[in-house]
C-alpha cells in the first residue's frame, strides 16, 4: 500500500493559520505514506498534475488531500485520481480549512496540531478504503416541471426545445404565476402581460409540452433517471375539451360579481365559475367548489343557470378528481413564492385601515385589467398624498431576516406610476436602505427621485406606526414628522409558499434557515438539490427579480436536460449494504430511510442501490451493525478514532 498526502495552502485561507509545510512533513511519518507534499492551490491544474504524476511514477494506491470542504472539491480530486488510473473511491479528503484554519484563526500552533490530527485520521481511513465501481441505469427521456410561473414556463420551454417530453404541472387553473398579476416591470416599465402572454401561448402550443393545470404533485418515487410521479388533476367541473372560453356561463352564474377575486387580491369580484384573468392559458373555465351553490347544496334554482348558458355542454357538476402517474427522468421545482401577510404587524394597520394596502394590491389597482381598470383610487377617491413603507416583513430579526431584493425597486416603480397617473400627487417613500443593485436599477431610482418622489430614510429599529384619522391614515415614523396620507402602500417581503412543508415532504428536498429550498452550494451548484435529478428554478430557492428568475430557470433546464441527453447515468456506489448474518430483520432501518431505499425481504433488510443516497441514517439506526455504508464503515470510522487517540492512550 502506498498513500500520497497532499496539503493545500489555499492561498492564505489555510496557510495563514496552519503551518502546511509542518503538516506535510509530519504526514511522511505516518504508516503507509509514500509521499507527502504541499502546494499553494491543490485544485489548480499544476496541483492536479502533481497528484497525477505521483500516482503514475510512484504507483500510489490511495490519495489523501488536506484542503477545503469535500462538498466543494471532492468530485474534482476523484476525477484527478481516476484519470491517473486509480480508483476514484480510494481517495480521501481532510477538511483543514472549514474544520481547522477558519475555526482557529488566532491559534496557529493549535490549528497546526489539529490539522496533523485530521490528516492522520484521514490516512488511517484511506488505508481501509476499497475500490468501488459505479453502476449505470437508463434514463426516461422526459422531464417534469412543477410550477407554472415565469420560472416554470421558461424551464419547460427550454427542455421542450431540446427535444424532450416535458410535463408542466400548475396548481391553479392557469399558468402565469405572480408575473401575470403585475402591471409593469422595472426598470424598463415594459408591460408585464406583453412579455409573459406570448410565452404562455408558446407553452400551450408546444408539441413536446403537456400542460397539467389545476393539478398538484402528490407523490414522487424512484431516483434520478427513473422517477414515478403521482399527479392529482383536480375536478374543474368543466370539460376542457368542450369549453370554448366564451364566458356565457360566468355571465349567467347566480353569484356573478359576488365572489372575492384572488387574482385581483380580493379587490374585485368574480363569479363562482371563472377564468383567473383575461389572458389565461388555457382559457378554460373552472367552477370554484367552495363557492358554487350547486356543488355545496345540490340545488341552484330549478337548474344551474351556467348549464343552460353553455351551448358547448361543457359543464359537468359530477366530474371527479383524477389521479395519473408520470414517468420522468428529471424534475425541476419552480413553485414560486408567497407574500408576507402584513396583518402580522398590527402597527401598520393593514386589514383595519382601508387606506393601507400591499404592493401587490397596488399592482392590481394600477393595472388596466384590474378592478378599477388602472385608475388609482381608494375608497372611491383619487389619492393626493401617497406614502410607501419598505421592508415590511424583510430584514426583521423577529421574522424574515433576509432582504427580499425586489422591494426597493418595485416601490420605485409604484412611486413612478403614481406620479405618472396622478401628476399632482405627493409621493413619499420611507426606506431603510435603497438597494438598486441590478442593471439599470440605480438609473431608474435616480429617475424616480428626479420626478419629485421624496425618500425619507429610517433605521431598521426605528418605530413606525399607521393610525386611522377619519378618511386619512397618519404615518408616525420615529425621527420624522407625522404625515397624513390618503393611501399607504406596504412593500411586503417575498416568502416561501405557505404549503412548503407538504411540498418539501413530497419532493424529499431540504429547506434552509430562511425556509426556501436548499441548494447544494450557493455559488457552485445553486440549482442542484441534495436529491439527484431534482433541480431548483426561481423564487422557490430564494427571492429574485424576473431577469434572475429567468436566468436560473434556464440553468435549471440545462441541468435537467443533461441526463436526458446522455440516456444513462452513473449511480454513486457509496451506498448502504447489508451483512445478512448480522441482520435481525427488525425493520428500524426501513423506518429511518428517508428515500424508501430499504425493504425487508425474507426477514432481512435489502438495499435498493438506485434509491440509496448514502446518508447513513440506516447505519446509525441499526443496533447490530448489520447495515453499513460503503466508504464509511464502522471499521473505517473506528480506525480514524483510534488513530486520533493513539498518543493519548
Amino acid at each position: 500500500m502506498k498513500i500520497g498526502v497532499y496539503v493545500c495552502e489555499c492561498g492564505t485561507n489555510i496557510s495563514g493559520t496552519v503551518d502546511v509545510a509542518d503538516v506535510a512533513e509530519y504526514a511522511k511519518s505516518l504508516p503507509n505514506v509514500a509521499v507527502s507534499k504541499y502546494y499553494k492551490y491543490m485544485c489548480s491544474d499544476p496541483g492536479q498534475l502533481l497528484i497525477k504524476d505521483d500516482i503514475k511514477e510512484l504507483g500510489l494506491t490511495h490519495v489523501v488531500v488536506a484542503s477545503c470542504s469535500p462538498r466543494m472539491h471532492e468530485p474534482t480530486f476523484r476525477t484527478v485520481v481516476e484519470e491517473a488510473g486509480m480508483n476514484a473511491y480510494c481517495f480521501e479528503m481532510a477538511n483543514i480549512r472549514e474544520h481547522c484554519s477558519w475555526a482557529h484563526m488566532h491559534e496557529k500552533f493549535k490549528a497546526t496540531e489539529k490539522a496533523k490530527d485530521l490528516v492522520k485520521m484521514s490516512v488511517a481511513k484511506a488505508a481501509l478504503l476499497e475500490p468501488l465501481e459505479k453502476k449505470q441505469v437508463p434514463v426516461t427521456p422526459a422531464a417534469l416541471v412543477i410550477g407554472g410561473g415565469i420560472a416554470g414556463i421558461q424551464t419547460a420551454l427550454e427542455i421542450a426545445e431540446s427535444g424532450f417530453k416535458t410535463y408542466l404541472v400548475e396548481s391553479t387553473p392557469s399558468i402565469g404565476g405572480r408575473m401575470a398579476q403585475l402591471d409593469k416591470t422595472f426598470p424598463t416599465m415594459d408591460c408585464s402581460a406583453c412579455i409573459l402572454t406570448p410565452k404562455m401561448v408558446d407553452v400551450a402550443r408546444h408539441p413536446n409540452i403537456e400542460l397539467l393545470t389545476y393539478s398538484e404533485v402528490t407523490g414522487i418515487d424512484g431516483y434520478i433517471g427513473n422517477f414515478t410521479v403521482t399527479v392529482k388533476k383536480k375536478a374543474r367541473y368543466v370539460d376542457i375539451e368542450k369549453c370554448v372560453g366564451c364566458g356565457l356561463c360566468a355571465e349567467a352564474c347566480r353569484l356573478k360579481d359576488r365572489v372575492d377575486d384572488e387574482f385581483n387580491e380580493n379587490l374585485g369580484k368574480r363569479s363562482a365559475i371563472y377564468v383567473p384573468f383575461p389572458q389565461a392559458v388555457p382559457l378554460k373555465y373552472t367552477i370554484d367548489p367552495e363557492k358554487c351553490i350547486f356543488l355545496k347544496t345540490g340545488k341552484c334554482g330549478d337548474s344551474p343557470p351556467c348549464v343552460g348558458a353553455c351551448a358547448a355542454d361543457a359543464i359537468n357538476h359530477q366530474q371527479e378528481d383524477e389521479i395519473i402517474e408520470l414517468d420522468v427522468g428529471t424534475i425541476v421545482v419552480a413553485t414560486g413564492f408567497d407574500l408576507y401577510d402584513p396583518s402580522q404587524k398590527p402597527e401598520y394597520g393593514y386589514g383595519k385601515i382601508k387606506n393601507v394596502i400591499t404592493g401587490m394590491e397596488f399592482e392590481r389597482l394600477v393595472s388596466a385589467s384590474g378592478p378599477t381598470e388602472g385608475h388609482i383610487e381608494i375608497n372611491g377617491k383619487e389619492p393626493e398624498k401617497v406614502v410607501f413603507i419598505q421592508c415590511v416583513g424583510s430584514r426583521d430579526k423577529e421574522g424574515n431576516e433576509y432582504c427580499s431584493r425586489v422591494c426597493c425597486m418595485y416601490t420605485a416603480k409604484h412611486a413612478h406610476l403614481v406620479r405618472d397617473k396622478i401628476p399632482g400627487a405627493e409621493v413619499i417613500v420611507y426606506n431603510t436602505d435603497v438597494r438598486a443593485y441590478g442593471k439599470g436599477f440605480e438609473e431608474f431610482y435616480v429617475r424616480v427621485m428626479d420626478e419629485g418622489v421624496k425618500y425619507l430614510r429610517r433605521e431598521l429599529d426605528d418605530q413606525i406606526e399607521v393610525v386611522e384619522n377619519g378618511d386619512k391614515a397618519i404615518v408616525k415614523a420615529e425621527g420624522h414628522p407625522d404625515i397624513e396620507a390618503d393611501l399607504v402602500v406596504l412593500a411586503t417581503a417575498i416568502e416561501q409558499k405557505k404549503d412548503i412543508a407538504d411540498i418539501s415532504k413530497v419532493l424529499k428536498i431540504s429547506r434552509g434557515a430562511d425556509n426556501f429550498f436548499l441548494e447544494i452550494h450557493p455559488k457552485l451548484r445553486p440549482m442542484d438539490t441534495a436529491t439527484s435529478g431534482i433541480f431548483l428554478g426561481g423564487c422557490c430557492q430564494g427571492p429574485k427579480d424576473i431577469p434572475d428568475t429567468v436566468a436560473q430557470a434556464s440553468g435549471a433546464a440545462a441541468k435537467a436536460t443533461i441526463p436526458l441527453a446522455q440516456g444513462k447515468i452513473d449511480l454513486d456506489p457509496q451506498t448502504s449494504f447489508v451483512i445478512e448474518n448480522n441482520c435481525a430483520g427488525c425493520g428500524l432501518c426501513v423506518e429511518a430511510c428517508p428515500y424508501s431505499a430499504i425493504e425487508l425481504m425474507d426477514g432481512k433488510a435489502e438495499v435498493n442501490e438506485a434509491l440509496c443516497r448514502g446518508c447513513g441514517l440506516c447505519s446509525a439506526t441499526c443496533r447490530s451493525g448489520a447495515i453499513q455504508l460503503k466508504g464509511l464503515t464502522d471499521h473505517q470510522l473506528i480506525s480514524m478514532i483510534k488513530s486520533s487517540l493513539s498518543e493519548v492512550f
